[in-house]
């Protein structure tokens, strides 16, 4: 059962990277887009800009 929760949450974890990575021309960001895309769960929940910016990434 844990394993099946690892695996759930690690296919949403990398589902957010690529989202942010694919529509990262759609953000306000012009640099940083590695390290922008592989901390999106921290970013997402500490800081308002970004997650303004991650909702930009995911249209389309």
């Amino acid at each position: 059962m844990s394993q099946l929760i690892i695996a759930v949450l690690g296919g949403i974890y990398l589902w957010g990277v690529w989202k942010f990575w694919t529509g990262f021309r759609r953000t306000n960001f012009q640099q940083g887009r590695l390290p922008l895309s592989l901390l999106w769960p921290v970013l997402l929940i500490g800081n308002g800009s970004y997650r303004q910016n991650f909702r930009k990434a995911l249209k389309g």
